[in-house]
């Protein structure tokens, strides 16, 4: 039996606040996404579930370190762990990706 995952936002929080309002400014800024999806994934480790690619976790916490460091690279392969922004990207995504084996 798999536990649903519920993630809840308290919408007043300084975090969520302002991830919304540099997202609202830039839609594809690589860092925010990084943010958002780091936030999710912190979530899920500390209700007590694991990740499913923790490999891209950690490959998260690598650039954002890079970042507080200042630390600029172009890391232009990286960018494959980031999930889609719309359905038609999704739809082709899944198409190109290999069938899983249990």
């Amino acid at each position: 039996m798999v536990s649903k995952k519920t993630l809840e936002l308290n919408c007043n929080h300084q975090i969520v606040d302002e991830l919304r309002k540099k997202a609202e400014v830039d839609q594809s800024d690589k860092t925010v996404k990084d943010l958002v999806w780091l936030m999710y994934e912190t979530a899920i480790l500390t209700s007590g579930f694991s990740l499913d690619e923790p490999q891209n976790f950690a490959s998260r916490i690598h650039r954002m370190i890079k970042l507080g460091l200042s630390i600029f690279e172009e890391d232009k392969a990286e960018d494959d762990d980031l999930p889609p922004l719309d359905d038609a990207q999704a739809e082709e995504v899944d198409t190109n990706r290999m069938e899983e084996v249990d």
